[in-house]
């Protein structure tokens, strides 16, 4: 584990602009991956079929052209996004809502030394013995999307924490990207809704690269 300070030059760059940044960071793997390209993909926990192939496809391919995969190790659409990468043999960070002890879920655990292996970080703004506590997962959001150049959302539902992370790229000022969703899944109820209010609609990787390379 190493400790990344504000003050060093290995802390990401984008991180220090947005509104309270962590004054440091906990990492496991290779922390210079922190300052490259990068896209965060969210999304559902309990992801659909559809879901979980978009953001694990998108994921590789985004990785194949460089572009690190950043997300939150939790189910449905993140650990997607973070398997796709890996399967490209590209980079991607997942970022923690608790410390190394404690990670959540915990069968989500045997995913980190692939991650690592593949030049990839377990990043975290708390100490190894902290727990994940549900207040801290709001906090790890800001953390997602100011870390990244920009946000893809493939999945959320009307009430959800992906929008938390939405709100937070906006306040960045970070591109925001969103997968169309079938208008009857309820999953599909929140994208559906950043599209009508002018998030830009994706079906490809270029339309996400134009914006942000």
């Amino acid at each position: 584990m190493k400790i990344v300070h504000q003050t060093q030059k290995e802390y990401p760059e984008k991180l220090k602009k947005i509104y309270a940044p962590p004054t440091k960071l906990y990492v496991l793997g290779d922390e210079t991956i922190l300052n490259k390209p990068s896209v965060a993909i969210i999304g559902c926990r309990d992801a659909s079929q559809y879901g979980r192939e978009v953001a694990f496809n998108f994921a590789y391919e985004l990785s194949k052209r460089g572009i690190v995969i950043v997300s939150g190790l939790a189910k449905g659409i993140d650990i997607c996004a973070h398997l796709g990468a890996v399967k490209a043999n590209g980079k991607t960070v997942a970022i923690l809502g608790g410390g190394f002890s404690h990670i959540y879920p915990a069968e989500h655990k045997k995913y980190l030394n692939p991650i690592i292996e593949q030049g990839g970080a377990i990043i975290t703004e708390y100490e190894p013995n902290i727990k994940p506590f549900p207040a801290n997962f709001p906090a790890r959001n800001r953390i997602i999307s100011g870390i990244s150049n920009g946000v893809l959302v493939v999945e959320a539902r009307q009430k959800s924490g992906t929008l938390i992370t939405v709100d937070y790229a906006l306040e960045q000022g970070r591109e925001v990207f969103i997968i169309p969703g079938n208008i009857t899944s309820n999953n599909s109820y929140g994208t559906n809704e950043l599209i009508k209010q002018g998030a830009k609609l994706v079906t490809n990787i270029d339309e996400i690269l134009e914006d942000i390379l």
